[in-house]
């Protein structure tokens, strides 16, 4: 069974209504799709942005409405977390100088402590990661 992990592109599009994604999962067991702990960080981070931006009340009304449904809808699913063996397969991502974001290497390893397969528009740097399977549910 292949265990799959939406990067944060696929959880953004999710959110949007993206019907090719959705139909994607609905096909597969929902305990065969998972998301990074670093993909909350991400999404919390933007929601604190966006905060930060707001001028009007009724905007950062909207926010936090569209924040707790975005907590709301990661929460059912499981979370893989950032381990100290993932920190390890990170470093070893960096010593390889894959030119690749810090929150991309942190994804890619903890794909890698659990053999699972990134979903992922972004190939072009996941694509770098030595042994990592990636899909595009996208398209």
């Amino acid at each position: 069974m292949t265990l799959f992990v939406l990067d944060t592109d696929h959880v953004s599009l999710l959110e949007k209504g993206n019907v090719q994604i959705l139909k994607t999962i609905i096909a597969h067991s929902m305990d065969t799709i998972a998301i990074t702990v670093i993909t909350i960080e991400e999404q919390l981070e933007g929601w604190q942005r966006a905060l930060r931006q707001a001028t009007q009340d009724i905007h950062r009304e909207q926010i936090y409405r569209r924040m707790a449904q975005t907590v709301e809808s990661l929460s059912g699913r499981p979370i893989l977390p950032y381990t100290c063996v993932a920190m390890q397969h990170r470093l070893s991502l960096l010593r390889m100088r894959l030119n690749v974001g810090s929150n991309d290497l942190k994804i890619s390893a903890i794909a890698l402590e659990f053999q699972a397969t990134v979903v992922t528009r972004n190939k072009r740097d996941f694509g770098r990661i030595p042994r990592l399977p990636l899909a595009d549910w996208s398209v």
